[in-house]
């Protein structure tokens, strides 16, 4: 069975927001341990906010590091959720039950196997 990764974006969030969101924290748990118990869930984290994130880019040689993230949006990647699914429609279902995608999105894709990856980054060879 193929993998997804679930990226859960959300606007950065205020005192305010951050107290609706708490209160939905039995839902994660719900959710979560419902994925646990069959069998699909693979891993999952939130993640710190983006004011202590750090982008690092190379250009010619050269290390770059900024404070923050790569891009300025409204919408940051705030968590995950790593699935093993039967396809990519059972992977849509679930990601439609993560309270994210009220309030945000919910990014859904497939992750390379190493075949896959082996195979995208082959040569092509002429026959």
């Amino acid at each position: 069975m193929p993998d997804y990764m679930c990226l859960l974006y959300a606007a950065e969030s205020d005192p305010e927001t951050d107290a609706g969101r708490w209160r939905q924290m039995p839902i994660w748990l719900e959710l979560t341990e419902s994925l646990r118990e069959a069998g699909i869930l693979l891993s999952n984290n939130a993640l710190h906010p983006v004011s202590i994130a750090t982008t690092v880019r190379t250009r010619e040689g050269e290390v770059a590091l900024t404070d923050g993230p790569f891009a300025a949006t409204k919408e940051t990647l705030v968590g995950y959720y790593l699935l093993r699914c039967r396809d990519l429609d059972e992977a849509l279902r679930h990601a439609a039950r993560f309270p994210t995608a009220a309030y945000g999105s919910v990014e859904v894709r497939p992750v390379m196997s190493e075949i896959e990856l082996a195979e995208a980054s082959a040569p092509e060879v002429d026959r």
